[in-house]
């Protein structure tokens, strides 16, 4: 599967947004972003309004300097959850999927091993959901052990 130029486009769209949010963000000047990153003002500008393309280690780079989580922020953007990316670029949910990202392919390598062949693409929603279940009840356990601490005995 290739590439399309209105995917291509959408694309640096995506990014555009989400590094106009950052550097819009940033407890810096745009010119102090653009130097830091090694890019013209003009250039960055050019980035944020979507007139110039942009590749993936720059749009990284400018994240960085912003300091935003960039593979969590950029998976984000590439998959149309923009707003979400831009809410969580600084954030620990930020950082929790910038480890999340990173770590998932070896694990599900080692784990799955050579039944990865045997996962089927219509079931990703179903184990997205499950994921987020049980990560909501780990926490939920974390609360009540940290609650059952604090009582009094």
């Amino acid at each position: 599967m290739h590439p399309t130029p209105s995917t291509t486009g959408q694309a640096n769209h995506s990014l555009a947004r989400i590094l106009a949010h950052a550097v819009e963000a940033a407890d810096k000047p745009k010119h102090q972003v653009a130097r830091e990153v090694g890019m013209h003002r003009e250039t960055l500008l050019r980035v944020m309004r979507g007139e110039r393309p942009i590749g993936l280690d720059e749009a990284a780079c400018i994240l960085v300097v912003c300091g935003a989580f960039p593979r969590a922020s950029m998976i984000l953007a590439l998959a149309g959850q923009e707003d979400l990316a831009c809410e969580w670029m600084r954030s620990e949910m930020g950082e929790f999927l910038e480890e999340f990202f990173s770590a998932l392919p070896g694990h599900l390598d080692r784990t799955l091993g050579r039944r990865v062949a045997d996962l089927r693409p219509r079931w990703a929603n179903g184990t997205s959901q499950l994921v987020a279940r049980m990560l909501a009840k780990h926490i939920d356990d974390f609360a009540n052990r940290d609650i059952a601490m604090s009582l009094p005995r």
